[in-house]
């Protein structure tokens, strides 16, 4: 992501781009990508921003053109801005696996999302870690099934009840295992919500080509409260064709609600 400009850089130039940034996203996701970020330090033109996990990188790609736009407006002369993790934050200091300090650390970098792998995934919600209870028995045995037949079992496989049933936990399982069993494979998790806003994203700056090879071009889609789709007529029309184009593709869909 880069951007222009040649003025001079105040102490916390990251703070005055979120000033601008809050009056410009949804409250909720700025709150979840935005907010928990902090500035770490500038060098040779470049803005480096700390975010908690690797997770939160592809914030610097969705908001690009917003996080542009304040720079400019701003006049704080960064050619480049790089979200990077503590472990990549050159003004960190370096810890090892082992719980020591390192000598050195190595160079930030700034990837895409990472749709290839499971990122999105909480750790925890594994099918080891579910509890088996009468009311979700066989529909973990169905998420079982998907995880080790991915397409061929149950496709899509909607997952549909009360809160609190475990229906988040089965469906990241689904992911876990999946990516367990095949690595490469090309997983994506996400909310109707986040979806919506993506969508909303992609159409107000022109990257809609954008946004539907980044979901048409997954191998399990895994789609969390569909509910929320209902009466946003544009979104569920755009939902409609990218479940036709991977379910005629032969990809794993899953969905709850």
């Amino acid at each position: 992501m880069s951007v222009s400009g040649t003025t001079t850089i105040s102490p916390n130039p990251w703070a005055r781009i979120l000033d601008a940034l809050e009056k410009k996203i949804n409250r909720h996701s700025y709150d979840t990508w935005l907010k928990p970020t902090r500035y770490s330090h500038s060098s040779g033109g470049v803005l480096f921003v700390r975010v908690p996990t690797v997770e939160f990188r592809h914030a610097g790609d969705k908001y690009a053109d917003l996080i542009q736009e304040a720079v400019d407006v701003l006049g704080l002369g960064f050619n480049e801005v790089k979200f990077v993790t503590p472990e990549d934050d050159p003004a960190a200091t370096p810890v090892r696996h082992d719980g020591g300090l390192s000598a050195a650390g190595g160079a930030p970098s700034q990837s895409r999302f990472d749709w290839d792998g499971a990122a999105q995934l909480n750790p925890r919600y594994t099918f080891d870690a579910f509890v088996i209870g009468s009311g979700n028995q066989f529909a973990h045995a169905a998420c079982q099934a998907v995880a080790e037949r991915p397409s061929k079992a149950y496709n899509p496989l909607f997952l549909y009840g009360p809160v609190g049933m475990g229906k988040t936990h089965l469906m990241q399982a689904i992911g876990h295992e999946i990516k367990r069993r095949m690595p490469q494979a090309a997983i994506s998790y996400v909310s109707s919500e986040k979806f919506t806003n993506d969508m909303i994203n992609s159409l107000r700056y022109d990257k809609m080509t954008s946004f539907r090879d980044r979901f048409r071009g997954v191998d399990v889609l895994l789609i969390d409260d569909i509910q929320f789709l209902a009466q946003k007529e544009r979104t569920q029309e755009e939902f409609f064709h990218t479940f036709n184009a991977l379910h005629e593709s032969m990809k794993q869909i899953v969905i709850a609600s």
